[in-house]
């Protein structure tokens, strides 16, 4: 399941929300841990506050309190540089949402490829690594298609692909089957097993789907902003 290193550690993390001057309390203290090569689920009733730590987590949100630290040597990454810290969610971090946020002017091929151009790739790079991936994902057929001209399985499979092409360590995953039917949901989640068994990317899952978060080899239960046993 994995090997005992830590990828991630989250110690005392809150958040509050105010309205006004009453404080709203979302998450109360969480700490976890995700090892290498380990898929976690996390999964709660709507606004416990599971999307949130996600968020997070992925330095997408900054906590009213806490610390996150991450990789071997487990850095705190609330002391990296703002440009820093938009270096280390491009290229140690991959994430998968609910609605795919594919850009519908570009291609299936030209949506993996935006992250590695960013990121400095050469164009030939980018487009080798992305075609690979395409196949990896069962798109290998679909690589000059635009969003519109897939169905939503494949929009999603585009979106997996995507998270990846920069060979995360670790995979942010909110409600990534969300919107999808048993078929598909079955088919992302197979890739995301597939994902972590051949490259050794840990995985982040928060669902409501408790089929999906059993095939993962952790499951956390988040309540009123903390883990229940």
């Amino acid at each position: 399941m994995n090997d005992s290193v830590p990828i991630l550690k989250a110690e005392g993390i809150r958040k509050s929300f105010f309205k006004g001057k009453t404080e709203i309390p979302v998450l109360r203290g969480i700490c976890m841990t995700i090892h290498q090569k380990e898929m976690v689920a996390v999964t709660g009733a709507s606004g416990v506050g599971k999307s949130t730590l996600l968020h997070i987590l992925g330095t997408l949100e900054l906590p009213t309190a806490g610390r996150i630290l991450f990789g071997p040597h487990l850095q705190d990454i609330a002391k990296y540089s703002d440009r820093a810290l938009a270096l280390f969610r491009n290229r140690a971090l991959g994430f998968i949402f609910q609605f795919h946020y594919l850009l519908p002017e570009f291609s299936a091929l030209e949506n993996v490829m935006m992250p590695a151009l960013i990121a400095g790739y050469t164009k030939k790079a980018a487009q080798e690594q992305s075609q690979d991936l395409l196949k990896f994902v069962g798109l290998s057929h679909r690589l000059t298609h635009r969003p519109a001209e897939l169905s939503g399985g494949e929009q999603q499979r585009v979106a997996l692909a995507r998270a990846v092409i920069l060979r995360p360590k670790l995979l942010l995953a909110d409600e990534p089957t969300g919107n999808l039917d048993s078929f598909n949901s079955q088919n992302v989640m197979d890739l995301l097993t597939k994902l972590n068994q051949t490259t050794g990317v840990s995985v982040l899952l928060i669902t409501h789907d408790h089929e999906l978060s059993s095939r993962m080899h952790r499951v956390l239960v988040m309540k009123d902003g903390l883990f229940v046993s």
